[in-house]
């Protein structure tokens, strides 16, 4: 049946076909059992795609455990995320989207949602939830947008857009530097296991961003054996139609690096399975199952060309294949038992749906964009107006409705009869493609994507309620010869600091009037020993010569099934440079060397502030 629907953000008028007409029973009101509010595990994966799962199709590996949060819960057929890392979590956090939260890019300060946006995790913080984050956060490093300053009361893991090693790394824990404990996925959902133990008798926050299967492309050797002489029976068709828009793919040039590259992310979806059921036992031991809602999903389409269901678009792209991504809801009892939904969602979504499930009112500092999904969770014919769902990336914009995609270059696709994208079908529905391109337009002005060129924030130094700041390479500017490990910065370091005139900076605002002790993460050759380095802000300097030798080889290379295009990395040590007294307000910190002693000063991985009680 066709009938005409209307685009409750734009007033515009589409055709869609296949809505139901009449509610056929009434939305569920109350949700929250009893008087304990429901606990909530919120599982992401990095750069899975939406094939890279056995319930998907994809008969090359096995994912039994992600599989049963569909299988005895709900699965979503047409759900989307953005095309890239930090804009997926600007929105599942905040509801919002990414544009409008701050976010444009993957690193060096584009990532951070600005500090006034509302996340899930304050809300639930606020309505009396224990929470927690374990994993890739990438969503600002430094307080207040850090995650210990956006609603999580314990934080474990790293706040960069990637890591260089997931055996052991250097990690940090509410700001404190530390060591891993091996295979990164493994170390999280330990953490995770020990929070949902420790506060089993109150209402948890568990959320699980995990690295994998993020390059670098490094796997435990029990799962990459599964792969290493297996035949792929599933196949990328799309490879010959471009490469990732500035997605920092690997593997993508000939067929036999493709090849292990998929083999490799499969390996690691399938350790990420093996941990999501080591999360559901620990649920069901504590006999929390039906206490707990349970979500699972990805940040992006597959970082690489693999199957994934013949659709156009990968990891960076804004088509189908680049946006798509399982969403998987259990909760025991309350939510039905393997119904499949195929009305279009989003991550803006998870934010109003999980609070309205949790009983727990949205209060938020600004509008959201999300729906509430509950009546298409709990009703069979729910009264739901068809919209727009908005991807952006790289100034390229793509709009999905239930029936019709939009594509970066203004054609126009029958998605229901042509998910692959490949017939154009802008001649047939002019009105159509009319009505979205003029969405389009007034989305992006309405948004107003930041950029390099436009963002003014500095890098924010000394907030009042936190002990540490980290000032990563990552967020440095190098002058002179000082060069950075990678044009990828997330996991970069500087090298190549030769001379007096070289120098690092970093754009700060210092947030309240503090002294601070400094520790500088180095490395050095004992014949370049000597040097002394002095760090600057205005007035205020410290300075101290490097007397102990650091000069570690670089690691990761042994690990990697797959060459990496990011840095490798290496182990730097601490040094502590002294105390920094700092006034509140702008300015340039600046690392120099006053006098070089050898060839080369030191190679510099990060500084990290801790503020003198």
């Amino acid at each position: 049946m066709n009938k005409t629907l209307k685009i409750a953000l734009f007033s515009l008028v589409i055709l869609c076909s296949g809505c139901k007409e009449e509610q056929a029973t009434p939305p569920k009101t109350e949700v929250v059992r009893g008087d304990k509010k429901p606990n909530i595990v919120l599982i992401l994966a990095d750069d899975q795609g939406w094939g890279d799962l056995r319930s998907s199709g994809n008969l090359d590996l096995e994912t039994p455990n992600i599989d049963g949060i569909a299988k005895y819960g709900v699965s979503f057929d047409n759900f989307y995320v953005q095309p890239v890392c930090s804009p997926t979590r600007a929105e599942l956090l905040t509801g919002r989207y990414f544009p409008r939260t701050g976010v444009y890019s993957t690193s060096a300060g584009g990532e951070r949602i600005n500090y006034d946006e509302t996340t899930l995790a304050e809300i639930l913080k606020k309505a009396g939830y224990t929470t927690a984050a374990y994993g890739k956060w990438h969503s600002g490093t430094q307080p207040p947008y850090h995650p210990n300053s956006k609603g999580f009361d314990d934080y474990y893991g790293f706040a960069s857009g990637h890591w260089g090693n997931y055996f052991s790394p250097m990690l940090e824990h509410n700001g404190e530097v530390v060591e891993g404990n091996g295979f990164l996925v493994d170390d999280l959902t330990d953490h995770g296991l020990s929070f949902i133990e420790k506060n089993q008798e109150s209402p948890f926050f568990l959320y699980l961003p995990f690295n994998t299967p993020h390059s670098p492309m490094q796997v435990p050797d029990e799962y990459w054996e599964r792969f290493t002489d297996k035949e792929l029976r599933m196949r990328s068709h799309r490879a010959s139609e471009g490469a990732a828009e500035g997605a920092g793919i690997s593997g993508g040039g000939g067929n036999d690096e493709t090849i292990k590259l998929t083999k490799a992310a499969l390996a690691m979806v399938e350790n990420i399975d093996f941990n999501v059921g080591r999360v559901m036992a620990k649920l069901r031991k504590l006999y929390l199952e039906d206490d707990t809602i349970v979500i699972y999903l990805t940040d992006n389409g597959p970082n690489g060309y693999r199957w994934n269901g013949s659709m156009r678009g990968i990891k960076g792209h804004t088509d189908e294949g680049g946006v798509r991504s399982p969403l998987y809801m259990q909760w025991k009892d309350s939510l039905p038992e393997g119904k499949k939904i195929v009305q279009t969602a989003t991550a803006l979504d998870l934010l109003p749906t999980l609070t309205k499930l949790a009983g727990v009112a949205a209060v938020t500092e600004n509008a959201i964009d999300g729906e509430d999904l509950t009546p298409l969770l709990y009703n069979e014919n729910p009264d739901w107006e068809d919209r727009i769902i908005y991807n952006y990336w790289n100034g390229k914009t793509s709009l999905r409705t239930q029936n019709y995609r939009l594509d970066a270059e203004n054609r126009l696709y029958d998605m229901q009869n042509d998910r692959e994208q490949r017939f154009d079908v802008s001649a047939k529905h002019p009105q159509v493609k009319d009505s979205l391109v003029n969405a389009k337009d007034q989305w992006l002005s309405e948004v107003s994507p930041l950029s390099a060129d436009t963002d003014k924030r500095p890098l924010t130094l000394g907030h009042p309620s936190y002990l540490y700041t980290w000032l990563p390479a990552r967020d440095g500017i190098p002058h002179g010869n000082i060069e950075r490990s990678n044009r990828y910065p997330n996991d970069s370091f500087f090298e190549n600091w030769t001379s007096a005139k070289d120098s690092i900076t970093w754009d700060v605002e210092i947030l309240a009037d503090g002294h601070f002790d400094v520790e500088l993460y180095y490395t050095v050759s004992e014949e370049n020993l000597g040097s002394i380095v002095e760090l600057s802000l205005g007035k205020s300097k410290i300075a101290k010569k490097i007397t102990e030798k650091n000069n570690p080889p670089l690691k990761g290379m042994d690990r990697d099934r797959v060459p990496r295009i990011e840095s490798y990395v290496k182990d730097f040590k601490p040094m502590d440079l002294g105390t920094m007294v700092l006034k509140k307000g702008k300015g340039i910190l600046t690392l120099k060397s006053l006098e070089v002693a050898g060839k080369e000063v030191a190679d510099v991985r990060l500084l990290v502030f801790r503020k003198v009680e």
